[in-house]
């Protein structure tokens, strides 16, 4: 049994889309260093939890949240909770890999830059090296940081959108289906990544490959049409489901 502290805490979370419950009930802890895989069919509301964690559902209109989400006991969605900071303690990584149309350099020096977490040129260049490091993409970009994101190959931008989502040295990193646009070369070097990262951060994963679930995570929730159905150790998930409807979807019956 892992004793991470907790670092996320969700209480009975409902997400509406105007007048669709697309979230139901969900009431998750989720740990410090730790990769977290949230699993189910396509449309079950594991992508739509993931963005209540750093209040990206708040881009939608038509999107309303309610029960509680903490971040190390402070409750995210309290009025004097700036989402913008939040964000920053909060990282996200996306399906595609969306560099910035500005150079290797300006991705990663962007977030700080905007956080004013960098007093100079040399603290700046420091930050950016330690956060391309991070991403195991410093030894192909040191030598090319002025030349634009856009130019590298799709698993190299994806390790720049994870360097630039650690620039600003969040607490926890989201991954939104993070290898699915990726050959299996580079799917393989992000999910290496991904191992070394849960040592600094609480790692929370959407991926539709179980296969990727079992490799990367620690603790995996499964989710089925808004429910979250079953949430454990993911070595038990995947041998023991207690639930009916975890082992129809584990052993492809259901998905």
């Amino acid at each position: 049994m892992s004793t991470n502290e907790i670092k996320i805490s969700a209480k009975d979370v409902q997400v509406y889309y105007g007048e669709t419950h697309a979230i139901k009930d969900v009431s998750v802890d989720i740990e410090d260093k730790t990769v977290t895989a949230f699993i189910g069919p396509s449309g079950c509301g594991k992508s739509t939890f993931l963005r209540c964690i750093n209040r990206m559902n708040d881009t939608i209109d038509v999107a309303r949240v309610e029960g509680e989400i903490k971040l190390d006991d402070e409750d995210i969605y309290d009025k004097d909770v700036d989402p913008v900071q939040l964000r920053a303690k909060v990282g996200m990584v996306f399906q595609k890999p969306n560099p910035f149309p500005k150079s290797i350099y300006d991705n990663v020096a962007y977030g700080p830059k905007i956080h004013g977490l960098a007093k100079n040129k040399a603290e700046l260049d420091q930050i950016v090296e330690n956060a391309l490091k991070r991403a195991a993409l410093w030894d192909e970009a040191k030598d090319r940081l002025q030349a634009p994101g856009t130019g590298l190959s799709g698993g190299q931008q994806q390790r720049l959108c994870i360097a630039r989502a650690v620039a600003t040295e969040p607490e926890v990193l989201l991954m939104d289906e993070p290898c699915s646009a990726l050959d299996p070369i580079a799917t393989a070097q992000v999910e290496e990544l991904i191992d070394e990262l849960k040592q600094n951060y609480s790692v929370v994963i959407v991926t539709h490959s179980m296969q990727q679930a079992a490799r990367v995570s620690q603790k995996t929730a499964f989710f089925h049409l808004g429910n979250l159905v079953e949430y454990g150790e993911t070595g038990q998930i995947f041998t023991n489901p207690n639930d009916k409807r975890t082992e129809s979807y584990i052993t492809g019956r259901i998905g």
